[in-house]
């Protein structure tokens, strides 16, 4: 899969192609159904299929500090859409000029000079351009225009997660936020994932007999709820089950919010520098501040326990 920053690092002889525009965070189960439709599309037609996104978040240029914790970092999301097919992500960088941009501009430079778009797959609700003017229904009339076909999908997905409100990014950072990482699973269609390097804590972990992946998330990182999970470490090319700690070690009046791994049953593990990925599967337990360090530490071995069960059951 080809992938672009900026208009300018789309090849001059670039033919057809379908579009979709979108953030597409987090890729959940309602982009991947515009998502497929499209590459879909594009299969029919003989011509690749391209995602156009952007970055950073349009929220943080059009309303500084705003940005929303995010779902999933560009690179991940460039891999879940080569999984779907996709030909190519174009990521064109959000600036306060380009947020300036009409629609009738955008549809121009980016969809009739650079893409050549044949056709364009989109959700009821897409908006672009300048004050977001531009609608599925503007898009269309360009289309008619500049020959090229608009197809809306409706993506939205609805299940248990969330009291079977309809799936979405937002609803997907409010349960993340919330800890219910089971239900941002049934939207995402995937366990939720943070990454980042391996840097030096207080290495209590490892005296405690537990050694830990302290992992400094990426910025925007949607982080869950305090408390212990059950989940992955992925790192050096494996998959590890592993006992995950989020939260400010009250246990020893921390007050720095850290993602830890214990990856269980591993000895000798360093992973010091390394970029790695945590997957949340289940909630275990909240935070707690225990009497005694032995309190913590049978604590500790239970929540090890739990969730060894967990990651084996979901095998």
């Amino acid at each position: 899969m080809q992938r672009w920053r900026g208009l300018e690092d789309i090849p001059q002889d670039w033919g057809r192609s379908v579009v979709t525009i979108g953030s597409y965070d987090g890729v959940h189960r309602g982009h991947q159904l515009i998502i497929e439709h499209a590459v879909d599309r594009a299969r029919k037609l003989g011509v690749p299929a391209v995602v156009v996104t952007f970055d950073p978040h349009p929220s943080e240029v059009v309303r500084p500090g705003s940005h929303p914790p995010l779902l999933a970092p560009h690179p991940r999301r460039c891999e879940l859409m080569a999984d779907l097919g996709v030909d190519a992500v174009l990521v064109l960088p959000f600036t306060t000029e380009f947020s300036q941009l009409s629609p009738a501009d955008f549809v121009v430079k980016v969809l009739v000079d650079k893409l050549h778009a044949k056709a364009v797959v989109e959700g009821p609700n897409f908006r672009f351009g300048h004050r977001a003017a531009g609608t599925v229904d503007f898009l269309a009339e360009q289309g008619r225009v500049y020959d090229f076909e608009v197809e809306i999908v409706d993506l939205y997905v609805t299940g248990a997660a969330g009291g079977g409100k309809p799936f979405s990014s937002t609803l997907t950072r409010n349960l993340i936020a919330e800890g219910d990482v089971a239900g941002a699973r049934e939207i995402l269609g995937r366990p939720h994932r943070v990454e980042g390097v391996v840097v030096r804590g207080a290495q209590r972990g490892r005296e405690l007999g537990f050694p830990t992946a302290n992992v400094e998330t990426l910025p925007h990182t949607a982080i869950p709820a305090d408390g212990v999970y059950a989940g992955y470490l992925y790192a050096q090319g494996e998959t590890m089950p592993a006992a995950i700690s989020v939260g400010t070690n009250p246990q020893f009046d921390g007050t720095e919010r850290t993602v830890e791994a214990y990856a269980i049953d591993r000895v000798g593990l360093d992973l010091y520098g390394m970029h790695v990925a945590v997957e949340f599967l289940a909630y275990v337990r909240g935070q707690a501040k225990f009497d005694s360090l032995d309190d913590l530490l049978v604590q500790m071995g239970a929540d090890v326990e739990r969730c060894r069960e967990i990651v084996a059951a979901d095998a």
